[in-house]
């Protein structure tokens, strides 16, 4: 039964080939009518197999159904439908065309029964039929199945298709799929060395579960050419491991920057310690939910350019509400930092609690839109679209900050400001609305981090606490109130952050990052990139 169901299913890769448009409809119909003249479970597979042997992918609803045992055969006339069991009657459907063809009751029709060996066949038919499709990507599905799922069955049919595939990328995943086919069949020592040769030029960790499997069943020379295999892709996973350690640091480390590139102007500037910077960034996440929950509701069409609404939308709204702190709160605590951290403090639990009153304690979804959303390999390395475009968005507001700090007057109107305060006051700069425009801008900027932490964090009351402690200390580890330090910092201490968290776990590691903090500012205490002016200084 093997034998001739594997011809079967070379025949239908050769078939694919030579008759790309597939069988005529007529000719598929009166197959699928044989069903009702089957009488044990070889004649069931005779037909499966003619209908395989079409190559038509028409054919994957009707074998689809009889393997789940959803095909009947309708007593009166003897036609053949899909079947779908309701409260007292069975609807009935065309088994090519799918569309609706009434209904029955369960004594009208009779259901086409099928046994694992059935099942089985039909399976790797379904599989096969894939193997000839017409889009590269579906093969790939196919063969990346039969890689996982090994059978000595598959070979003939990955033979067939592997002779008919004119694409590279796809031809070698077929010829993978087959080397994992061999290792399960009974092929000779000198086959299965070859397969494991291919596998092992794979390099990935599916490979490497396929060859433990392999080393732990075989024996002689081909368990040690499966051992020395699995030795190489584990020391190439491991040099691929570090790399990824570094992506996930680089992610992390642009998130920190989001969230601390607004605190380290107005530390540097105001000298004030905002605990109330995290609900800046929860405020620009919960804008970004507002604004999607509109488009959702009124402008479907929309919503992959939701973030862009949002952006300014959650600047806007997180500048105002700092503008606010700053006038009615932080003036009347400057040079007085313990009470500006607590009062601060105050406003943080003010915020998280108004946030719960008006959308309740829990989290909150806000979707990815399309161009956000997967991933795509680069080698091992796994990378998200929407950590890439985080990343990209982080320099870019960093770009554009740095370029504001430094081209215009209001920008050199806060470094003056930093550098000596009476100074530059006594030049004519009112510093008082330079410390209320600047905790504006630093809220501001907290509120976009907002909106980039709502597609990778949860939208809740608690999303700002997690940051504060992390952006305080990238602030104080690159150097008070300098750009090129926070951007160093947010980095160093993503990057540092992950790879200390295979080992130390998640917790101890952020515990070892602040331990090196304290004793790193023991010997630099104004951080990697100190300030110069006679204010800072002092």
């Amino acid at each position: 039964m093997k034998i001739f169901h594997a011809m079967g299913l070379t025949l239908l890769l050769l078939l694919t080939t030579l008759s790309p448009s597939g069988a005529a409809e007529a000719d598929l119909r009166a197959i699928i009518a044989k069903f009702a003249t089957v009488t044990d479970f070889s004649e069931t597979g005779a037909v499966v197999q003619e209908l395989t042997a079409t190559g038509d992918p028409a054919v994957e609803r009707p074998l689809a159904a009889l393997a789940e045992g959803n095909l009947y055969i309708r007593t009166a006339d003897s036609m053949v439908f899909v079947g779908k069991e309701g409260d007292e009657n069975v609807q009935l459907f065309d088994p090519l065309s799918g569309e609706a063809a009434g209904e029955a009751s369960e004594d009208d029709i009779t259901k086409i029964t099928v046994n694992n060996t059935l099942r089985r066949a039909i399976r790797d038919a379904l599989g096969t039929l894939t193997l000839g499709s017409k889009d590269p990507t579906v093969r790939i599905a196919a063969a990346d199945t039969m890689f996982k799922t090994p059978d000595a069955a598959n070979i003939e049919p990955l033979d067939a298709a592997i002779v008919s595939e004119t694409v590279a990328s796809v031809k070698a995943l077929l010829e993978q799929a087959r080397a994992a086919s061999i290792l399960v069949s009974d092929k000779p020592d000198a086959d299965k060395l070859a397969a494991i040769a291919l596998i092992g030029s794979r390099g990935d960790r599916d490979a490497v579960s396929l060859l433990t499997s392999v080393e732990a069943n075989a024996s002689g020379a081909v368990k040690d050419a499966a051992t020395a295999a699995i030795a190489n892709i584990n020391s190439t996973l491991a040099f691929w491991d570090a790399g990824q350690n570094i992506w996930y640091g680089i992610s992390l480390g642009s998130v920190l920057l989001l969230a601390a590139i607004g605190l380290a102007i107005t530390f540097g500037v105001m000298g004030v310690i905002n605990m109330a910077h995290g609900e800046m960034v929860m405020l620009g996440a919960y804008t970004t939910f507002v604004v999607q929950q509109v488009i959702r509701t009124s402008f479907p069409g929309l919503f992959d350019w939701s973030l862009v609404i949002a952006l300014p939308l959650a600047f806007l709204v997180a500048a105002f509400v700092g503008l606010a702190i700053e006038r009615g709160v932080i003036r009347f605590l400057y040079g007085r930092p313990l009470e500006t951290l607590l009062a601060t403090w105050g406003v943080s639990l003010i915020l998280q609690q108004a946030v719960r009153s008006i959308f309740g304690p829990t989290n909150q979804e806000v979707g990815n839109p399309s161009w956000m959303s997967g991933s795509f390999d680069i080698g091992q390395l796994a990378i998200t679209w929407n950590r890439l475009w985080i990343l990209v968005f982080a320099l870019t507001v960093f770009g554009v900050l740095l370029y504001v700090m430094k081209r215009t007057p209001w920008g050199l109107q806060m470094r003056a400001v930093t550098a000596n305060r009476r100074m530059a006051a006594s030049m004519g700069i009112r510093t008082p609305w330079v410390d209320a425009l600047t905790f504006a801008l630093g809220s501001g900027i907290a509120g976009i981090a907002g909106v980039a932490l709502s597609q990778i964090d949860n939208v809740s009351p608690n999303l700002g606490r997690g940051y504060i402690i992390d952006s305080f200390m990238v602030v104080v580890f690159g150097g008070v109130g300098n750009l090129w330090g926070t951007l160093v910092g947010a980095f160093s201490l993503g990057i540092v952050n992950k790879f200390l968290e295979p080992y130390a776990g998640a917790v101890l590691g952020k515990i070892v990052v602040l331990v090196l903090i304290i004793l790193f500012i023991q010997k630099r205490p104004r951080g990697l990139f100190a300030l110069k002016g006679r204010a800072v200084e002092a």
